[in-house]
C-alpha cells in the first residue's frame, strides 16, 4: 500500500548461493537432489568416512531424555536420520519431509525393507510453509539440510511453530573448522577431493561444488545460536564435533 515501507531482510550468505546459477533457489535445490539421489548415500558416507553416522546418533541422543512420541524430520533426504530416530527413540509417529521426491522415494524403500512403514512416513513439503498445524510435534530434527534453505529465518520459524510448547529441536549440520590445522586441511579437502569425487560419482558437475560453498557460507556456532533465539526459541546451545567439521544445535520451545 502507498506510504507503507516493506521490510527488506538481509540475506545470509549461503542463501545467495544456488546450484545452477540464475533462477529460484528452491526449485534448483529440488532439481539438484533429484539428480544426485541415486548416488547420494554412497557419496555421503564415503566423503565423511562414515563419521556422519556417529554425528546422527549424537544428535538423536540429545532427544532421548524427553521421549518424544511425534517427530518431524525436516529435509529428510533419503531418510537416514528419520530411520535412526525411529530405531533409537521408538516414537509412535515420525514424518520425514523434503522437497525432493527422488530422495524420499529411496527413503520409502529403506523404510519398507526395515518394516518401519507404520511409524515412518514421507511427505513432500515446503520447509518455509509447512502444512502442519501449530503445536503438533514433540520434536523436530534436521540433518545436513538447513543450509539449503532459501530463507533460513522463515524455515526456523516454521520449525518453532509446529513444535509443541516445551518441545525440542535437534539439528546437525556440516560446518567449517575454525582452528589450525583442521581449518586449512578441511579447506583443501572440500575444494579438491569433495567436488571432484562428487562429480565423478554423481555426474552432476555443480552439486558438490554448491554444497562446499554453502558449508563455508553457513552461519555457525554462536551466530547460529543467536539466529535460533531470534526465531523464538527460549534456549539454544551448540557443540562442535570432529574438530568442527560438524556442529550440533539443540533448542527448546
Amino acid at each position: 500500500m502507498r506510504g507503507e515501507k516493506l521490510e527488506v531482510r538481509d540475506m545470509y550468505e549461503q542463501e545467495k548461493i544456488k546450484p545452477y546459477g540464475d533462477g529460484e533457489k528452491a526449485s534448483q535445490v529440488e532439481q539438484m537432489f533429484d539428480n544426485i539421489a541415486p548416488t547420494y548415500d554412497k557419496l555421503n558416507h564415503r566423503l565423511s568416512w562414515d563419521i556422519d553416522k556417529g554425528w546422527r546418533r549424537k544428535a538423536i541422543k540429545q532427544l532421548a531424555p524427553f521421549h518424544p512420541q511425534s517427530l518431524l524430520d525436516i529435509a529428510t533426504g533419503t531418510g537416514d536420520f528419520a530411520i535412526l530416530s525411529a530405531q533409537m527413540l521408538k516414537p509412535q509417529r515420525l514424518v520425514g519431509t523434503d522437497i525432493s521426491e527422488g530422495m524420499m522415494q529411496i527413503g520409502r524403500q529403506k523404510v519398507a525393507a526395515l518394516g518401519l512403514q507404520d511409524v515412518v512416513t514421507f511427505e513432500k513439503e515446503d520447509c518455509l510453509h509447512l502444512s502442519y498445524n501449530s503445536d503438533t510435534f514433540d520434536a523436530v530434527t534436521a540433518a545436513f539440510g538447513i543450509r539449503n534453505f532459501a530463507d533460513l529465518d522463515a524455515g526456523l520459524r516454521e520449525m518453532y511453530r509446529v513444535l509443541k510448547p516445551g518441545g525440542h529441536l535437534s539439528i546437525v549440520e556440516l560446518t567449517s573448522p575454525v582452528s589450525f590445522p583442521m581449518k586449512q586441511l578441511f579447506r583443501i579437502y572440500s575444494h579438491t577431493v569433495l567436488p571432484v569425487y562428487g562429480r565423478l560419482i554423481s555426474r552432476d558437475t555443480s552439486a558438490y561444488s554448491y554444497l562446499t560453498k554453502t558449508i563455508e557460507a553457513f552461519p555457525q556456532g554462536e551466530r547460529m545460536v543467536d539466529i535460533l533465539m531470534k526465531a523464538g526459541f527460549a534456549e539454544a546451545s551448540f557443540r562442535r564435533l570432529t574438530f568442527g567439521i560438524c556442529t550440533m544445535y539443540f533448542a527448546t520451545k
